[in-house]
Order: structure tokens, then C-alpha cells, then sequence
């Protein structure tokens, strides 16, 4: 007793503290502005998932969710995640912000082949600004391909099976109008975030991923009460409580390398003879191989989706490039996929050999070994370590919902791991951005 009276004093504090400071940063008038404008961009995202696309009928898709199961769409539940759950309504921001992070993990992966790309990264502001421009372009462009496919198929393949069309006397016309919105809504979503990042708290995409999660994340759980009960309902929500401290806690985590700093004296001033230490993330690659690994599994079933569903090769797809109760080869992949993709987007964000020679540069050294190469092979074999330990909880995390809500025969992609990370990323760098703005105004923070 005496020790459960300590645990709930103890969280009595940490709530007192949140409270406190949440208070704190709605007093401020500078942070409530910014608080303010980031929940009113949110709100007209959340508004934009339910404006059907001209000529898309909204009564029609409402039909057609009902007369069709998970299984039928099961193949757009990352798209429709990453939207807010406005892929299935044909919305104006039915693409969401995929084509957004589509682009921009291709223009990262494309430092590696174009040189000139790694050159404009290592210019600094200026650089990074010339790289922003192609993103956007290349947001646009993949914006056009995407909307194109979802509205060319949405009356034969991503409906198929339905008593009505979702957009009912379709002819081309339509289709380059709904084509041609769908496109101005995703340019529209990547200026919200930018607004968000610029104006308001945390990163905007981040922000907004985030808020398309968490929305359909209610919406689902009470569809598993009323289809399972309300103990299924009640065990999904304490399996994910459970999940969400877990990567949380890893999340935290790190593995801090000892940098000390030489003293140089420039003029009549002495600088560095400081020590600190170099940062290194359990999970540098956070949620991105889960996300790769996902859209390539994916890629397989919406191809079969142009397929005539009599043939061999259509059924080989949806036996074994399907999630289901049975999935074990897909179940493999999705987690072979998620470890060697962790292993390769950790080595193009952490380049051990420049931040070996930025260290080198400005006098600082790791004890115990030279700098530059020799700094630099230590800072990959502590790194390589920790990406095995990494892209393992990686693997586990996605791995888990997803193989024991299919097993219950629990469809939904705000149950899966990667909806998780995200929700528990986004909520950990949100809660930061506003603690280190609360103590920049000597007020205490969240994270006390």
C-alpha cells in the first residue's frame, strides 16, 4: 500500500506539472497564438477528408462502404491512412499527404546516384531550400499519377462489386475535373503544413499525419465493439497503451557517444576545451522502413487489382501478398523488408564519415581514437549495433498488431504498428517543441 500510495503521488506531480504548464502556454500570448493557428489548420484538414471531389457522389461511396468489406479495400489502407481516412471518400484531399512524403524520401534516397543533390545538401540554408523546390515539384507531379489512378478506378476496381457508381455517368470530362482537384487539393494540404511549420507548433506534415490518425483511431475502435464486443474493444485499446509506452521508452532512448573538444585560442580568446557528447537514436530511422516496406507489399495487390480476378497470377498475388489470419509468407516479408530497409535508410541519414569529419573540423575528438577514419569506423560499428536492436523493435512493433488483429479478423489501419509510431513520434517532438518554447519564457515545461 505504501508503495502504490508512492506510485500515485508521484503521478499526481507529473499531471500537476502538465497541467501547469499547459496552462502556462495558453497564458502566453505569443504560444496560445501559435497553438491556436496550428488546432484551426488542423480542423480545416479534417473538414477537407468529407468534401467529396466534384461529380463524386457522397451518398453513393457511403453505400458503397457499407455493401463492401475490409478485405475489398484492404489494399488502400496506407493511402487512406496517410489521408485521414479521405482515400475511401473520394474527397478533395483524398491523396492526404502521400505524394508529400513519397517525394520527399525520393529526393533523400536520390543524394546517394545524384551528386548534385548532395552537394545542394551540404550548402546549408540555401541548399536545403533548392531541395524543398524539387520536392514540391515532384509533390505535384506524383500528386497528378496518383489521382489519376484512384479516379480512373474508383467506378471498376477500388469499388468494384458495388450496386452503385461513385461517380455515377462518368465520362472523361469528369474524370480530368476530379483528376485536376484531387491534385490542387494535395498542393493545398503541403501549404497548410508549411503554415503549421512556419506558424505554428511542430513540423506541419508531422502535424498533420498525426491528426488523420488519431481521427480515425475512435472511429475504429467502436467498430470493433460492434462487431466483436466490447471486450475485443477493450483488449485492442489496452494492447495499445501497452504498445505506445513501449515505443515511447525506445524512442527515448539513446546511446550517447563522449566528444571532447580541443582548446584553440584565436586572438586573446580561447575557445572549446568543452566536453559533451554525440546523441545516437536506438531507431534513427524512425517510421520510414515500415512505410517503405509497406508500399512495396502493396504494390503487388494494386497491380492485381487490373487483373482478371479468374487468373493464376491474381490469385498467387492474393494468397501470398495479402494480409490475412494465414499470411505467414507476407507476415515474413513485411519483417525481412522492415529490417534491411532500416539498415539502408540508417546509413544514407547517418553518415559516420561526415559527421567524423565535422567533428575533426572543429577540434573535437571521440577519447580513445583519432580523428577522422578511425573516428569515423567506430561511429559506424556502434551504429550498426544499434540498428540491429533497432530495426528488430521495428519489426516487432509493426509486426504485432498487425498479426494479432488479423488473427481476430480486425481490419483497420489505425490499429497497425506503423499508425502507432507515428501517433507516438509526432506526440513526443510536438510535446518538445512546446517545452523548449515554455522555458525559453522561464516557465516549466511538460518534460520537468
Amino acid at each position: 500500500m505504501h508503495i502504490m500510495r508512492q506510485y500515485a503521488c508521484v503521478y499526481r506531480n507529473v499531471g500537476g506539472y502538465m497541467f501547469k504548464a499547459l496552462g502556462a502556454a495558453f497564458r502566453t500570448a505569443d504560444l496560445r497564438r501559435k497553438l491556436l493557428f496550428t488546432l484551426f489548420i488542423m480542423a480545416i484538414y479534417r473538414f477537407g477528408t468529407y468534401v467529396p471531389a466534384p461529380f463524386v457522389s457522397y451518398g453513393n461511396i457511403q453505400t458503397c462502404m457499407t455493401q463492401m468489406g475490409d478485405d475489398e479495400v484492404g489494399f488502400m489502407t496506407m493511402i487512406n491512412m496517410f489521408s485521414g481516412g479521405g482515400m475511401l471518400q473520394l474527397s478533395i484531399f483524398a491523396l492526404g499527404i502521400m505524394p508529400y512524403i513519397t517525394a520527399s524520401i525520393i529526393i533523400q534516397l536520390l543524394r546517394v546516384v545524384i551528386p548534385r543533390f548532395e552537394e545542394l545538401h551540404k550548402e546549408g540554408q540555401s541548399g536545403t531550400a533548392k531541395l524543398t523546390e524539387y520536392t514540391r515539384y515532384l509533390t505535384i507531379g506524383l500528386g497528378v499519377l496518383q489521382s489519376s489512378v484512384v479516379v480512373s478506378v474508383a467506378n471498376r476496381s477500388l469499388f468494384e462489386g458495388c450496386s452503385v457508381d461513385p461517380i455515377p455517368n462518368e465520362t472523361w470530362w469528369k474524370v480530368l475535373f476530379a483528376i485536376m482537384t484531387m491534385t490542387a487539393g494535395t498542393g493545398l494540404i503541403m501549404w497548410l503544413a508549411e503554415q503549421i511549420t512556419e506558424r505554428g507548433i511542430g513540423n506541419g506534415m508531422s502535424i498533420l499525419i498525426f491528426t488523420g490518425i488519431a481521427a480515425s483511431f475512435p472511429t475504429m475502435l467502436w467498430e470493433v465493439n460492434n462487431s466483436k464486443g466490447i471486450g475485443y474493444a477493450l483488449g485492442v485499446f489496452v494492447l495499445f497503451l501497452l504498445i505506445m509506452a513501449v515505443v515511447a521508452f525506445v524512442e527515448q532512448s539513446q546511446r550517447r557517444i563522449p566528444v571532447q573538444y580541443a582548446k584553440r585560442v584565436v586572438g586573446r580568446r580561447t575557445y572549446g576545451g568543452s566536453a559533451t557528447y554525440l546523441p545516437l537514436k536506438i531507431n534513427m530511422a524512425n517510421v520510414i522502413p515500415v512505410i517503405f516496406a509497406s508500399s512495396i507489399l502493396m504494390l503487388p495487390q494494386m497491380v492485381a487489382q487490373f487483373g482478371d480476378p479468374s487468373s493464376s497470377w491474381v490469385a498467387f498475388v492474393n494468397k501470398w501478398f495479402a494480409s490475412g489470419p494465414n499470411a505467414y509468407v507476407y507476415f515474413v516479408l513485411y519483417g525481412l523488408l522492415i529490417v534491411g530497409f532500416t539498415f539502408f535508410y540508417t546509413s544514407i541519414s547517418f553518415n559516420t564519415e561526415e559527421v567524423a569529419d565535422n567533428m575533426k573540423r572543429y577540434g573535437g575528438f571521440v577519447p580513445g581514437y583519432r580523428p577522422g577514419t578511425s573516428t569515423a569506423n567506430y561511429l559506424r560499428y556502434v551504429s550498426n549495433r544499434l540498428t540491429t536492436v533497432g530495426s528488430i523493435y521495428l519489426a516487432i512493433v509493426a509486426l504485432i498488431p498487425t498479426v494479432l488483429f488479423a488473427k481476430l479478423g480486425i481490419m483497420g489501419s489505425s490499429f497497425g504498428g506503423t499508425s502507432i509510431m507515428i501517433l507516438i513520434g509526432v506526440g513526443l517532438q510536438t510535446v518538445k517543441d512546446i517545452d523548449a518554447q515554455l522555458q525559453q519564457r522561464h516557465y516549466e515545461g511538460f518534460l520537468k
